[in-house]
């Protein structure tokens, strides 16, 4: 298990623990004077986009619109590959080669 995330409070933290598959774990920790609270869970493209994150849904939906030959944002599907790259290499993952 990895850091996926950070909460501000307790209900947003226990909301996306619940939307993780897998292993997963909220582990409070003071800063200064507030708590924050830590998601740990399997990194996975199914786990981030549960959690709304990377713009991983704007991706389906760019993914989506390419597949059928529509037009669409290819400045915006670059930003965010270059995004997953990072994650990628982060999580030690592997971009799936549709979404390219």
């Amino acid at each position: 298990m990895k850091l996926l995330n950070t909460y501000d409070t307790r209900t947003e933290g226990e909301s996306a623990e619940q939307k993780l598959v897998g292993e997963r774990r909220l582990a409070s920790e003071r800063d200064g004077t507030e708590t924050i609270y830590n998601l740990f869970g399997i990194p996975s493209w199914f786990n981030f986009y549960r959690l709304g994150m990377y713009d991983l849904d704007q991706l389906q939906q760019i993914v989506e619109q390419k597949k059928n030959n529509q037009p669409y944002d290819q400045a915006r599907h670059q930003e965010i590959l270059k995004l997953l790259n990072v994650v990628a290499k982060n999580y030690e993952l592997k971009i799936p080669e549709h979404w390219l």
